[in-house]
């Protein structure tokens, strides 16, 4: 029994990894999206989750379980598509799986082992949400969420969220650099290092927090420049792409996968928050922020770019889309991964081109409904002069 369930289920992921992706019937114009999701805990190795002698596990149970696959950093590297994923594990801790695939819409298999960070930070508990920043130094950075548990408050969900930053070269040996310092925010999450020196100084997205959940008096997508990566320190932060009342980022947003380097400037794809009776509902969105001066934003249309549809709004956290990773090709081809309800993770496909029109030729939303109404209807004054032409 032990050695045909084995058996049994490594054909099974063999037949998840090897199984092609097809777009779906979706349209928008926009980017298409496909029928499988790229990664779920059903891709995680056996090895990871089993203890493979008889002798010791002759039940063949399950000894360290996956709950979820999801929120992956991305990079182009040497001809292959590799995400950093977060993966949860039965236990609830998160931690970090490289994943790699010849076409970036399917056949991801995740490397040997899982990511083992540098144990510099006692107090951390938990680790999650990488974004990969392949940077002009030389380095490829990884900025992720590292939380602690809040010791002055006794509630045992208060919690202390802060940016940890790591540098590699290869995917597979990494440097642990102190936190994140922001002298002005209590509390970092969603933090994101921009890929160009800017004036000579390491430029960070940062989501400013007055607590772990609450953004409290954070105004939206931050912007600060540090001297040395080594010793990260942001004195000052600037707002970017700030949060407005009755928009998809009435309760906060935050940035999402790194800027793509544009001619018309530096596309963002970040995410938006809003509350609902159901709970908090994320989105995707896209704005554009100037070449020179990347904390101006010179386009942002309004609304969503891409919400959850059909099964992705089930899960463990429902009604969610999320994204820390894109990846662009030279050849203008861009691949956005987004993770669905904080379970799975999923792939849509566009262009440069497609994303620039989208952002600077959508109207900005205004703000309130009689313009918003005002808006369509001018839309549909255009659409039937030019029909009847």
């Amino acid at each position: 029994m032990f050695h045909q369930k084995y058996n049994d289920l490594q054909a099974k992921l063999e037949e998840l990894a090897t199984r092609k992706n097809e777009k779906s019937d979706f349209y928008n114009g926009i980017f298409d999206r496909y029928i499988n999701p790229v990664l779920t805990r059903d891709h995680i190795p056996l090895f990871w989750k089993y203890d493979l002698n008889p002798q010791t596990n002759p039940f063949f149970i399950e000894r360290l379980g996956i709950n979820a696959v999801m929120n992956s950093g991305a990079i182009y590297l040497n001809g292959k598509f590799y995400l950093v994923a977060r993966i949860e594990g039965n236990d609830r801790k998160s931690f970090f799986g490289v994943a790699e695939s010849d076409t970036g819409t399917y056949g991801f298999r995740f490397l040997d082992y899982p990511i083992l960070l540098p144990d510099t930070c006692p107090e951390e508990t938990n680790v999650y949400d990488m974004r990969l920043t392949k940077h002009e130094d030389g380095y490829i950075y990884g900025v992720f969420c590292s939380e602690s548990k809040d010791t002055a408050n006794p509630d045992l969900s208060a919690a202390v969220a802060a940016a940890g930053i790591v540098r590699t070269k290869d995917l597979k040996e990494w440097e642990r650099l102190p936190n994140l310092v922001t002298l002005r925010s209590p509390q970092q999450r969603n933090v994101m290092l921009h890929p160009e020196f800017v004036s000579g100084n390491y430029a960070f997205y940062t989501r400013p927090m007055d607590d772990f959940i609450d953004t409290g008096s954070g105004g939206g997508i931050g912007f600060g420049l540090c001297k040395d990566i080594e010793n990260a320190v942001i004195d000052k932060e600037i707002i970017t792409s700030a949060r407005k009342y009755h928009t998809i980022t009435e309760a906060k947003n935050g940035a999402g996968a790194v800027p793509i380097k544009t001619d018309k400037g530096w596309l963002h794809i970040a995410h938006g928050v809003r509350n609902t009776a159901a709970g908090l509902r994320y989105v995707l969105y896209a704005f554009l922020t100037d070449l020179k001066n990347p904390a101006k934003v010179i386009a942002e249309p309004s609304g969503m770019l891409l919400g959850p549809l059909g099964n992705e709004r089930v899960g463990d956290v429902s009604n969610v889309v999320f994204s820390n990773g894109a990846i662009a090709l030279e050849n203008g081809e861009v691949y956005l991964y987004y993770a669905s309800s904080d379970t799975r993770l999923h792939v849509a496909t566009t262009t440069i081109e497609r994303l620039l029109d989208y952002t600077i030729n959508t109207p900005p939303d205004p703000l309130r409904s009689v313009a918003c109404v005002a808006q369509r209807i001018d839309l549909i004054n255009r659409n039937l002069a030019y029909l009847e032409r």
